[in-house]
């Protein structure tokens, strides 16, 4: 089961894919503390800031420490060991309902 972590939010989907859509249509998006650039939350967000930004640029802007860098990098291998990225980009952009056959 994929759970939603954003702001206690409690939805939960059986893919990974589901959940993906659903942060990025259902949440607020994400304005980087780096850069300020305007992400979907939730896994978006935090691949942006892993892969635009160096791990001291996270930990400055988010105020965080290596546990948290920790747990997200573990959340990117978890997705992206199960996700299609490429189908949630397209659903995406097409505005499909996470809903959809769930």
């Amino acid at each position: 089961m994929w759970e939603c972590a954003i702001d206690g939010c409690d939805y939960g989907t059986d893919t990974v894919e589901n959940l993906l859509v659903h942060q990025a249509q259902s949440h607020e998006r994400h304005q980087c503390a780096v850069c300020g650039t305007v992400v979907p939350d939730g896994y978006f967000a935090i691949r942006h800031a892993f892969s635009e930004h160096s791990r001291a640029e996270y930990l400055r802007n988010y105020e965080a420490d290596t546990d948290d860098i920790r747990l997200r990098e573990t959340v990117i291998e978890d997705v992206e060991e199960t996700a299609d990225i490429e189908a949630v980009v397209q659903q995406i952009g097409a505005g499909t309902s996470h809903d959809a056959g769930a």
